[in-house]
Formats: C-alpha cells, structure tokens, sequence
C-alpha cells in the first residue's frame, strides 16, 4: 500500500554538532557515519563529500500512552570504544528514567556497512512493557527530495529500501525479526507521526516514491531477551547490493568487524609521534584530532580531506545546501596536510600534495573549494589558496621527505602557481573568510612566503630568472605591507595610546579614496545599514599571521601595537578561558536570540584563533602561556573532544542547545581547527613553531631586505611611491611606456623587456626625483599597435 501525504514537508539537515564521526581504514569500505544527541546523523557514501541519510535512531514506546525519542527525551554520553580509534560507545539514559540504550558503532572494515551494536535496557518495569522503533531518514545523494523508500525481503531476511535520484540505493537490515515495518512522507504519513500519534504502527505502508521520505521498523523486543542485537545500514548502487552487504555483515558478526576496524586504526595511531600529553580527563585529546583527521580523508580517493562532516545550522537547511563543509577547500587541506606531518604522518601529507598538483587549474591556481574530484562548488578565488600549496611542497621538501623524482614532479605545480601569484596578486578577491576583496594581512603573508618559498624550488630546479622575479615581488610586496594595512591617527589608537596596527582588510586602491586605508569594507551577513565600514576601524587576529609566516617579529613594536587592541576589541573571556572573535562587526553566527544563521547574525568566538594566538605566544618566546591557551582550546571541545567552528558567547539559552563557552551551532568538529591543535602540541614539543616557513625570517627579519622599486601593474595602480625608489612598470604584452616628469613638457619612450612568467617590465629612473613629483605615463601596445587611451599619474611621497 503506498503512503499518503507525498511529496512531504520540505527536506532539513540535522545538527551539526557532532560527536563523534568514524570510518575504516581500508578501501574497501566506502562509508562514513556521524552522531550527534545520541543517534547517528549523516552517512556519506560512497565519498565523504556526498552524505546519504539525515539521521537513524530509535523511538520508545508502550503501545498506548508512552512516547520517548532518544534524541531529544535522553542524556547522552559518548566515548570512544578504544584510544585513538574512533568506533563510538554510546549511552542514552531516558530523562525519566525509564530506559537505557547501549549502542556501540562502527563501519564493517569489509564492506559499505555501518553497523550498530544495540542493548536495550529496561530501568522501570520489564522488556514485554515496552516497544522499540527504528527511524531512519534517507537523503540520497545530498538530497532529501525525490527519494523512494519501500519494504521488501532479500533472500528471506525482511529489510527495509531506500533508493534517490543520482544512483544510490541503501537498505537497513536487523538481527532480530522486525515485528513491524512501514516507510512513509516526512511530516504526513512517516513512522514518527503515528508513534507519536499512537504510540504504534497503526498503518504500515509499503511504498512511499518521489518525496521526502522515512522508513520505520519495529524492533523485537522480546526476542532479544535483553542481549544486545545488530541494526546495520548499508549502501550501493543497486538495492540488491546493499541488501547483499547489510545481511554479508550481520552474518559475519560485530565481534569480527570490530576486530578488523580496531586493528587497522591502532597500527596507524601507533605510526605517530607519541605527541600525548598527561590527561586531566577521559579524553586523550591528540588522538582524537588525529583520528578527525584520518576520518576525513578518503583512503579510496588519497589526499583529499574535507573541512568538515558536517552541515553548518543543518537544522534550517535543505537541498538548496549541497555542500555545507563535506567539501575540500584548499586552504584547509594544506593546513591539514601541515596537521599530518606534526604527527610524523608524512605519507598522509605527501598524498595531500599529490592530489592538490591533480587539481590545480590549468592557469596554476586553485579553486576556492572543490568536490572531491576537483569540481569547484563555490568559485572565487583566495591568493593564500595560490600560495598555500607551495608551502607544503616546500615543507616536505625542507624535511628530506620528497626524492628526486617527488621533487622533479610538483616543480610544475609550483612554477604554474608562483606565476599565477605575481601575475595576479597581490589584491585577493577573496579573504581567508572568503568575504572580502583586497590587502589582508594574512592573505599577503602566505603570498609573499609562498613567493620566497617557490623561488628556492625554482632555482634548485635550475630557473633561475624566475627565482630571482618571485624573490623581487616578494619584496616590494612585503615593503607595502605597512602603507597597505597599517592605520594610524585613528580613535582607536588615540583610545589605547598606540601609534597604530594592522586592519582585517583594505580594499583595493582606487580613485574614491586617498589609500587603500581610506577606503571602506563591505561587512557580510549583516543588516544592510551596518554594511561597509571604514577599514581603519576593522582588525582581527589575522594579523598575527605576519608572525607566523616569519615577515615579522613576535616583539615588533607594530605587532605589540596590533596584539593590544585585538585583545581589546575581539578576545572574549570564557568559562574555558580566553577566545577570540574573526573580526569586530562579524556576522557569521547565530542571532542575538540565538537563532540559526541565515545569511545574518552575530559572529561567535573561534577556538581555531586561540590555537593561533599560542603560536604566536610561542614565538614571543611564552610557552607556558602558549600551553594554557592549549588547555582553552581541548576545553572548547565538545563530550567526545571535538572542535567546533565557533563557540557560544552569550548567557545560556538552554532551549536552543546553546551554553556559554561551548559549541554553537556552527560545524563540528572543523578538521582545520584539529590540524592547527595537532600543530600546536608539535611546537610545544619542539620549542619553535612548527610550520613557520624560514625563508621570511632570514630575508626580511636577519638580513632586512628591502626592494629597490615599486611596481605599477594594471590590477595593482599605485598612485604614490616612496622618495629613492625606482617606479617599476609592468605588463603582461611587449609596449612603449611613453612618460614625463614635468607635466608633459617633455617626454620619454621605455620600452619594456621580457622578464619572467611571461610579464614585461621597465624601470623608470624616478631614484632621485624630489617629493611631491608627479609621474605620468600611458602605453603603446605593440602587437596591436594601438594606444592605451588613458594617462596614469604617480606622486613621488
């Protein structure tokens, strides 16, 4: 009998925040499980980008007057089944008092099969005065819409059938005989309306296509005589073979895949540096990360990790959210990758380089993030996402971890991306936070040490012009780090009694404004009448990243100036200790009320900058103030030692789940936060930070270089340069730079040369010009033999 009430009510994720988030080590299974409140959430398959079910847990009845649903009606408590090895024993106790489930999860090591071990136990009365549900909500593939559920037997054994539109099919399979089954419409006629309407399947439906749809099973009870049985959920792409593999596990036992998973997971935590420090807690908090790590890259496609299983605010999300996090954005992998090699894991690191040199775009950059086979989902464009992945060569190289034929192989990588960063850079189109065009600090220190950094792969490679162009740029760029980021004669440097410090972001120099400090920043996720907002008046942590990267030092006057109104302006004191906010005026989060973000909110606190902000303690030379912040960040951690996104900041509001200093509604747990606590337990260890790459110490902190020019460029017009230096024209076709000193009473004609990534350049003798000197010039191409049109103007300052 086919259910009513199609299509049902519109398709929602679910929570995201998890507890704990598991798979096997081995390729051949291809399937990933969340929980989140006691019950499984997401499961992705046959790719960890592509999530195939909403949730799957159980309801308690009576028959006729009691209704409890485990995920809202109980106390939760989850650890891992073994140290490092993140299979889950989960425990839900009744809020009444009444019941207790007993669940241990894990992935068959041989199939596409996520097993439950299931104990049901009675507090109050006996087994025969109680009934229990299975509910399980398929969303294949990404979608929650068009799906098709139905019941049906494999083989004699009675399951229950869920098949989407893109080629997936999933069955649910139970060692015990299933009393009743029905599948159903979300919101009209699924299992949980009539078990919470009747208390029982009154109506048990047996198709339910082409909608959103859930699948009920009745469990039982008495069969299993208060001994644990076995829910498993498999998924393939015909019906048959997930059948297949649902009733292949059950045959073979839980006993014998928990072996297989627990085997495969402590020889790999066993490879690791032994970075564990003495536990407060039940919780060893490094192999957690580690395992969040290893979780979230594929062992059947090797180098891609995602940022997250995880749908941010899932609740009030739908279709239209295919990606939420379960997608590579390269930022984050690189970050990860640095998260591996922390941990001594360099095979998973080097497997990160090999997949970013498949995916890099044939003009060197990368996508801003990217299915798990290199389709961009979201598609501009980072300049640290550019310059990130040369690091991570230049890392591995640095170590001794890539042979001749490694290095000879990613060479190209570099060499494509280190023209695309001089071609284009240094204005990024969109910051770290993927909101803003413009000059960011973080964004110009992984530039600008990517560019040093590439330029030794370069030369070692025998490419030496190019070398010696990346190490040119690199410097004029870091000598404009100040004029581009810098503020000064603001209130808020009069109000602290500073000189100044560096903004979030300046936008790109253009005619509105005096400089790139006198512009304005659009603020995103805001109401309209709180949008764009004077640079000046805009910081956050992601200036410590000139530390970080080595341009500058932890004890410069201008990082101690920016470090005071950071902590004035953006660190909050919570329970845990101090955490920092993105930016001031962030609107990524929450509501004030504590409602979900919906494209406007109120940013909430980072965990993520409290691990930044120890490395930059430990490059001031303050470890033991570094190691406390460490203890901040595994205190954000949730119950099972996962790292959230964002952090609540405000007074509790219990209704809504939220609770001050513990995670929000945002992802959980965010794999670049594990990586940069992995990090951080390394420096600690090592005394030094780990990932600080060393060319920008030596070149602009020992030696003091700085560059002979400043460069004009069509994407970058500079309208002032500094007294003494040489103005630098660059363009990207053979031309005639026809220029003049005196306001056009006489002129000169420069041709360019051909200097290196296909860039031409000519510098101007403008050294000794006085201040106050007006430069303008136009262009004549020479291959169209045509002129510019249009005269540009640079004052001598």
């Amino acid at each position: 009998m086919q259910a009513p009430g199609g299509p049902g009510m519109e398709a929602r994720w679910t929570s995201s925040a998890k507890s704990g988030v598991g798979t096997a080590l081995t390729a051949n299974s291809r399937i990933w499980f969340t929980i989140s409140h006691g019950i499984l959430n997401e499961i992705y398959f046959p790719r960890v980008d592509t999530a195939c079910t909403r949730d799957f847990g159980l309801i308690v009845t009576d028959g006729s007057d009691y209704f409890s649903e485990e995920k809202r009606h109980a106390e939760h408590h989850i650890e891992m089944i073994d140290e490092g090895v993140p299979g889950f024993h989960v425990t839900n106790l009744a809020l009444d008092g009444r019941y207790r489930i007993e669940k241990r999860i894990i992935t068959d090591p041989l199939r596409d099969t996520v097993l439950q071990e299931v104990r049901f136990e009675p507090l109050h009365g006996s087994l025969r005065d109680y009934r229990l549900f299975a509910l399980i909500a398929p969303h294949l593939v990404n979608a929650g819409a068009h799906n098709t559920a139905w019941i049906d037997d494999y083989k004699g054994t009675p399951m229950l059938f869920a098949r989407g539109l893109f080629g997936a099919s999933l069955a649910v399979a139970c060692s015990i005989p299933w009393r009743a089954r029905s599948v159903g419409y979300v919101g009209s006629s699924d299992g949980w309306q009539q078990l919470a309407q009747h208390k029982q399947l009154v109506s048990c439906y047996s198709e339910a296509p082409d909608g959103n749809v859930a699948m009920t099973g009745e469990i039982d009870l008495a069969a299993t005589g208060g001994e644990p049985f076995l829910l498993a959920l498999s998924i393939a792409s015909r019906p048959q073979e997930a059948a297949y593999r649902a009733l292949a596990t059950m045959q073979a036992g839980f006993k014998a895949a928990l072996k297989g998973y627990t085997t495969g997971w402590r020889a790999w935590q066993d490879s690791l540096l032994p970075l564990d420090r003495p536990q407060a807690g039940r919780i060893n908090h490094y192999r957690v990360s580690t395992s969040v790590l290893a979780v979230h890259s594929p062992v059947s496609f090797p180098g891609a990790v995602i940022a997250s299983l995880s749908v941010p605010w899932g609740t009030d999300k739908g279709d239209e959210d295919l990606g939420g996090y379960h997608l590579v954005w390269p930022r984050d992998l690189v970050e990860t990758a640095g998260g591996f090699l922390a941990a001594g894991a360099v095979n998973e690191a080097k497997a990160v380089l090999r997949y970013l040199h498949t995916v890099q775009e044939a003009d060197g950059h990368w996508s801003q993030n990217m299915w798990l086979d290199g389709e961009p989902y979201w598609r501009g464009v980072q300049m640290d996402e550019c310059a990130f992945p040369i690091l991570l060569m230049d890392m591995l190289r640095r170590e001794g971890h890539l042979s001749v034929d490694d290095f000879e192989r990613f060479t190209p990588m570099v060499q494509k991306a280190v023209r695309y960063l001089v071609c284009n850079g240094p204005v990024t189109g969109q910051d770290r936070w993927e909101e803003d065009a413009g000059f960011s600090p973080f964004t110009l220190a992984v530039e600008i040490a990517g560019l040093l950094a590439g330029a030794d792969i370069l030369e070692l490679a025998g490419h030496k012009r190019d070398a010696q162009y990346a190490r040119d740029t690199a410097d004029c760029w870091n000598d404009e780090i100040e004029r581009w980021t810098f503020a000064t004669d603001t209130p808020i440097s009069e109000r602290l009694g500073i000189s100044g410090y560096y903004v979030r972001i300046a936008p790109p120099e253009q005619g509105t404004a005096a400089s790139a400090m006198h512009g304005f920043v659009p603020i995103k996720n805001r109401p309209p009448e709180s949008t764009d907002q004077p640079a000046s008046q805009i910081v956050s942590p992601d200036a410590l990243a000139l530390v970080r990267f080595g341009l500058r030092a932890a004890d410069d006057p201008r990082i101690l100036d920016t470090v005071k109104v950071i902590d004035d302006m953006l660190k909050v004191e919570l329970p845990q200790g101090p955490v920092w906010y993105r930016y001031n005026g962030d609107g990524y989060g929450e509501k004030e009320d504590g409602r979900s973000f919906d494209g406007i909110g109120v940013g909430r606190a980072w965990p993520l900058l409290t691990g930044e902000r120890a490395h930059y303690e430990i490059a001031a030379g303050r470890s033991e103030e570094a190691g406390r912040l460490l203890k901040t960040l595994e205190s954000s951690s949730n119950e099972g030692g996962l790292i959230p996104e964002q952090v609540w900041d405000s007074e509790d509001i219990p209704e809504r789940g939220l609770y001050r200093g513990k995670p929000s509604g945002s992802a959980m747990p965010l794999v670049w936060a594990h990586s940069e606590h992995i990090k951080l337990l390394r420096s600690l260890h090592d005394g030094r930070v780990f990932d600080m790459p060393p060319q920008p110490v030596e070149r602009y902190q020992h030696r003091k270089i700085t560059a002979s020019f400043r460069s004009w460029r069509s994407n970058n017009r500079v309208r002032t340069i500094p007294q003494g230096k040489t103005l630098r024209v660059e363009v990207m076709a053979p031309a005639i730079v026809h220029w003049t000193i005196d306001d056009w009473k006489t002129t000169q004609d420069s041709p360019v040369e051909a200097a290196a990534f296909g860039i031409y350049l000519v510098d101007l003798p403008t050294e000794q010009a006085p201040v106050g000197t007006r430069i303008g010039f136009t262009l004549k191409w020479l291959e169209q033999e045509r002129w510019q049109g249009e005269n540009y103007e640079v004052v001598i300052a």
